[in-house]
């Protein structure tokens, strides 16, 4: 057990040093312009950019796509580096036309960070449901695809794919959420409070770079198990280890940061329903995948259970090792979870394995 943990570990760290150092993908990044985007609030991002990558060919009749959009803070080529997206990987651009799409807030698409117009706090609060209308904006008339076999996304960007099964239903085939949540329960709440609290107080007095170190401590703490924690850094070992994340993510920029987290915080995909996932439940068919972590500490995984159980969804776990990073750990795992499943919505399975 001990040796299995020690592997997890190394491969998250690393994961790490790939997503705060330079990264280099296998696709180059692309800009579409959205012009002046109203938002659900109706607040506009002026001149809007919306950055993805496409990784794999289009087959004649645009039925291979995968649409992917990114995770906290997170990037398009971070989602080829760390083995999400390419040849063979969790999702195969052998077999799949893989778009991966920048949300706003994550300093290549539109963000508080890179607005001219619009920067810091006069960038406009928008929500996950802007992130997916746009995404479908970018793919219906920027790409000229009306359909996708399968919308899929990872922690904040698996949010997104809960939305997508409300705003678009008819759109996908499949959709694949791994450790996301379709809405924040009172403990999601709880805790992306305290981190936009942290946030707040200091990036106004000291700067978004001490804003973001002073964040450190709390994310790592919940990105992680304790016995993870306690079993791979020691008290003597502690100082080191922690002027280490803290420099890892002082190079975010806490306005973005912050954008995404309150995008997070109003997610709800229930809300247009009074909250009754049976009354959206018609539109979602046998089409879902929900992967969840049990010791998930970032997003509570038993939300997504409960949807999975109203909408007769197909669910799978990662192990309780790494927490909410179990998608990183696990990944060859969850790799053969995805596969299988998407063979299954391609017809290379029997009907009677669909649930199993």
């Amino acid at each position: 057990m001990e040796s299995s943990v020690k592997n997890r570990f190394l491969i998250l760290i690393t994961v790490f040093l790939l997503l705060c150092g330079t990264v280099n993908a296998q696709a180059p990044v692309q800009y579409t312009t959205l012009g002046d985007f109203e938002l659900e609030n109706k607040g506009v991002i002026s001149d809007c950019r919306l950055a993805y990558l496409t990784v794999g060919t289009l087959n004649a009749d645009k039925s291979n796509v995968v649409l992917i959009s990114t995770w906290l803070a997170g990037t398009s080529p971070e989602l080829v580096n760390t083995n999400f997206v390419g040849p063979g990987k969790v999702f195969d651009s052998d077999r799949y036309f893989i778009i991966a799409v920048d949300a706003f807030g994550n300093g290549v698409s539109s963000s508080p960070s890179n607005s001219k117009k619009q920067p810091g706090k006069s960038f406009p609060q928008f929500t996950i449901r802007d992130m997916v209308r746009a995404q479908h904006l970018l793919l219906t008339e920027h790409l000229k695809i009306n359909h996708v076999f399968a919308v899929c996304g990872v922690s904040m960007s698996a949010m997104a794919a809960f939305q997508w099964l409300v705003s678009y239903p008819d759109f996908m085939d499949t959709v694949i959420a791994v450790s996301g949540s379709p809405r924040m329960t009172s403990y999601d709440l709880l805790y992306w409070s305290s981190q936009l609290s942290v946030l707040e107080a200091i990036n106004d007095c000291r700067g978004s770079k001490e804003a973001m170190k002073a964040l450190a401590p709390l994310h790592v703490l919940q990105a992680w198990p304790p016995s993870l924690r306690t079993g791979k850094t020691t008290p003597a070992e502690f100082p080191a280890f922690l002027a280490a994340e803290r420099e890892k993510f002082s190079r975010y920029d806490a306005a973005d940061w912050m954008s995404q987290i309150k995008a997070i915080m109003s997610h709800d995909i229930a809300k247009d329903s009074g909250g009754d996932y049976g009354k959206i439940a018609a539109a979602m068919r046998e089409k879902c995948l929900i992967i969840t972590s049990p010791s998930d500490l970032i997003v509570y995984p038993q939300e997504a259970k409960s949807f999975a159980r109203v909408i007769g969804a197909q669910t799978a776990e990662m192990d309780r090792v790494c927490g909410h990073f179990a998608f990183l750990c696990d990944q060859e795992n969850l790799r053969n979870i995805v596969h299988k499943f998407m063979a299954c919505h391609s017809g290379g399975c029997r009907k009677t394995e669909k649930n199993n």
